[in-house]
C-alpha cells in the first residue's frame, strides 16, 4: 500500500533528509587513500547522532553498521571494515540514511578516491545523470514507469547495464515502503504518481553485464564479471509543483 504524506510529514522527512545528506557529504570528504571504510562509517555515524538523529541502517535486519560502503565492483551493501583500506583510483559508493522524529531520509553517492580512470569517471557521470533523468519524470500524473524508463534509456544508450534484482523504493516512517522503483521499465506503465508520495530513486549501474553475485557475508553484492558499479540516490517528494529533493545537503 502506498502511503501518501501530508505537507507537515514531508517537512519532517526533509529534516531527516538534510541530516542524511550532510552526513553523506562529510563521509565523502574523507574518501582518500589510506582511509578505511570503518573510518568513513564512524564519521558518518558521529555526525548523524550528534545531529539528534539515528543511523537508520544500524541494526536494520541485523545490519552491523551505520552506512553501506561499496568499493569498485561492489554494487551495494558493502559492510564497513577496519581491514578495507581505500586506494587511489578506487570508486567508493556510500549509502546513508537517517531517522529523525520517526521519518527517514535515504541517499547515496559514488565518490572517486584520488585520480580515477576516465572509464570510471564516465560511469560515475552517467549514473549520476541517470538519477537526474529519473527525477525529472517524478511528476504528479506521470507513471512509475516514466522514472524507470528514463534511467534505463539514459544508461543503456551509453552501453551500461542496469541492476535488476535491487531497486528503489518508497520511504517514510519505514525504510522500505511501497512502491518499488525499478531502474528499468516502460514509460506510461505502473503506479500513477500522486502528490504526497515519497520515493527513494537509486540507479545502480554496472560498467559491464547486469549480473550480480551475493557474497557470503549475507549483505555485500558484487558484479558477476567484476566490472565497476556506481550507485546514486535521492529521497524525493511528489508535489503538485513537481519533484522536491529531500536529501539536499545545501538546504
Amino acid at each position: 500500500m502506498v502511503i501518501l504524506k501530508t505537507v507537515s510529514e514531508i517537512a519532517l522527512m526533509k529534516e531527516a533528509g538534510i541530516i542524511a545528506a550532510r552526513a553523506l557529504k562529510i563521509a565523502g570528504q574523507t574518501v582518500e587513500p589510506g582511509v578505511t571504510t570503518y573510518d568513513i562509517d564512524r564519521i558518518a555515524r558521529k555526525y548523524i547522532e550528534e545531529a539528534g538523529a539515528y543511523p537508520t541502517f544500524l541494526g536494520y535486519r541485523g545490519y552491523p553498521a551505520a552506512t553501506c560502503i561499496s568499493v569498485n565492483d561492489e554494487v551495494i551493501h558493502g559492510i564497513p571494515s577496519k581491514l578495507r583500506t581505500i586506494k587511489n583510483g578506487d570508486i567508493v559508493s556510500i549509502d546513508v540514511a537517517a531517522t529523525l522524529n520517526g521519518f527517514i531520509g535515504d541517499n547515496a553517492f559514488t565518490f572517486p578516491c584520488g585520480e580515477i580512470s576516465a572509464k570510471a569517471q564516465a560511469l560515475l557521470d552517467a549514473t549520476k545523470e541517470s538519477l537526474q533523468e529519473g527525477i525529472k519524470q517524478a511528476k504528479a500524473g506521470n507513471r512509475l514507469g516514466d522514472i524507470s524508463s528514463a534511467v534505463q534509456k539514459y544508461v543503456e544508450a551509453l552501453d551500461y547495464s542496469v541492476v535488476r534484482e535491487y531497486v528503489g523504493h518508497g520511504v517514510g516512517q519505514s525504510l522500505h515502503e511501497d512502491p518499488s522503483v525499478p531502474n528499468f521499465g516502460t514509460s506510461g506503465r505502473g503506479t500513477r504518481l500522486l502528490p504526497g508520495m515519497t520515493l527513494a530513486v537509486e540507479p545502480m549501474i554496472n560498467e559491464g553485464r547486469a549480473d550480480i553475485l551475493n557474497m557470503s557475508d549475507g549483505w555485500t553484492v558484487k558484479t558477476a564479471d567484476r566490472s565497476l558499479s556506481a550507485h546514486f540516490e535521492h529521497t524525493l517528494a511528489i508535489t503538485p509543483n513537481g519533484p522536491v529533493i529531500l536529501t539536499d545537503p545545501m538546504l
